[in-house]
């Protein structure tokens, strides 16, 4: 008789490591769907590609929770399913990008008197070019070296 019970026990156990396999390979497929998707998936278009009977929601579930501590999450957006960066990591992914300007003639010859003379004065600029330089000029250049230097004036520069 032992025999007898220690068989049912086997067979049991073989028939949820099937059902666990199986399990495992919906949230497999559930999890490539996700992944390759370009924009989020409801519900009905996740349970159209995963085998006949899966139970898409106790998968999303589990799925869910089993990104929770991760750095991608698995996160509804309007009713539909998606992988996210965790919001706590979002500042790792922001980019910081300069954006070229283009200088006007006089800035650029202003630039150059600056480059070749410093230091120099606003009115040993305006002798050296010619020319009144406006204020605008000389404050497109300070702004421009601001963001790429510590804040100055262009004799400390």
């Amino acid at each position: 008789m032992g025999n007898v019970a220690e068989m049912r026990v086997i067979v049991g156990d073989r028939e949820s490591d099937g059902e666990e396999a199986q399990r495992a390979e919906e949230l497999r497929i559930l999890e490539a769907l996700l992944f390759a998707a370009e924009e989020p998936l409801d519900e009905k278009a996740l349970a159209s590609r995963l085998p006949e009977g899966a139970d898409v929601r106790a998968l999303l579930t589990q799925l869910q929770q089993d990104y929770a501590p991760r750095g991608v999450n698995l996160v509804r957006v309007a009713g539909k399913w998606t992988l996210r960066t965790a919001g706590d990591l979002a500042w790792l992914l922001t980019r910081e990008s300069t954006v070229p300007r283009k200088l006007s003639r006089a800035a650029i010859e202003t630039l150059a008197i600056v480059a070749y003379h410093q230091p120099v004065t606003r009115a040993e600029i305006e002798e050296i070019r010619g020319v009144t330089t406006s204020k605008g000029t000389l404050d497109v250049l300070l702004e421009t070296a601001q963001g790429a230097r510590p804040a100055g004036d262009l004799r400390n520069q």
